[in-house]
């Protein structure tokens, strides 16, 4: 992560950027409007279970496994080839995520090394550790230049260590740079981009923006579609500030979009159709 000018907090930093302030206001109204809806008062469990489902969906589809929801709703067995194993990693991870809040301020990187194990769901000695130098990253829609290990171990911890310290920034800037950071260094072998998703519901759910884990903003990001997410993403990686302000707009409306399906929800289980 790069920001302007020297901060005792550079998140907060980042909230001063120009939309950026609109962005976070925008949002903040959207997941209020949905957490008001008169369906959340009486079945908010079973929003938050429909959004699990629809979030794992995107995240996957990002990653190249781009299925119907109701086959992933149908579906049993996610190993038989590599989409399947695409999608059980992403509705693992979308489980495990609600179990590691309470881990995430205080030990991030362990919370991270926790979701590439879920992801990968493999013995194989890489999986939950950053990668060592000369390891080869499978992560093929993200061809950013890849950081070598000694930087990903650097960034790490100094994420890490802003996480651990904690900010006034708004919870959509620290999500979005957790999830642009985590893409940008695909810290792990494998599945960097559903665990960058992962960790980036993780900051929503646990700052508090959204305690019911309604809003996926992997909807979001998956109906934005590949080509505008790769597009904000290098404008995270450029460290300028206009494009450090795209990629945080491009998350919030991602969260907006999210919003969207699960009021769609509301709106289905109020009239009976769902």
């Amino acid at each position: 992560m790069s920001t302007t000018g020297a901060s005792a907090d550079p998140l907060a930093a980042l909230g001063s950027l120009p939309g950026v302030a609109e962005s976070v206001e925008s949002v903040r109204k959207a997941v209020d409007r949905v957490y008001g809806h008169r369906v959340m008062r009486r079945r908010s469990n079973e929003i938050t279970s429909e959004a699990a489902l629809r979030g794992a969906r995107g995240s996957a589809a990002l990653s190249g496994a781009d299925w119907a929801l109701e086959e992933v709703r149908r579906r049993t067995d996610f190993s038989a080839d590599a989409e399947a194993r695409v999608i059980g990693a992403a509705l693992r991870l979308t489980a495990e995520a609600g179990q590691l809040l309470s881990i995430w301020r205080q030990s991030p990187l362990r919370v991270l090394a926790r979701l590439h194990l879920v992801a990968a769901a493999s013995e194989d000695g890489a999986v939950g550790r950053p990668r060592q130098a000369g390891e080869p990253v499978d992560e093929p829609l993200i061809e950013l230049p890849l950081p070598d290990a000694r930087e990903v171990s650097g960034r790490l911890e100094g994420l890490a260590d802003l996480i651990i310290a904690g900010s006034s920034a708004p919870a959509l800037v620290t999500a979005a740079v957790v999830h642009g950071e985590l893409l940008a260094l695909r810290p792990f072998t494998s599945y960097n981009g559903v665990v960058a998703r992962a960790a980036e519901r993780i900051v929503l759910i646990g700052s508090g923006l959204d305690p019911k884990a309604v809003c996926p903003a992997e909807v979001g990001h998956a109906e934005l579609g590949r080509a505008s997410y790769l597009a904000a993403l290098d404008g995270y990686v450029s460290g300028t500030p206009e494009g450090m302000a795209a990629w945080i707009g491009h998350c919030g409306r991602a969260v907006e979009l999210g919003v969207r399906e699960s009021t769609a929800v509301c709106e289905a289980l109020q009239r009976g159709a769902a």
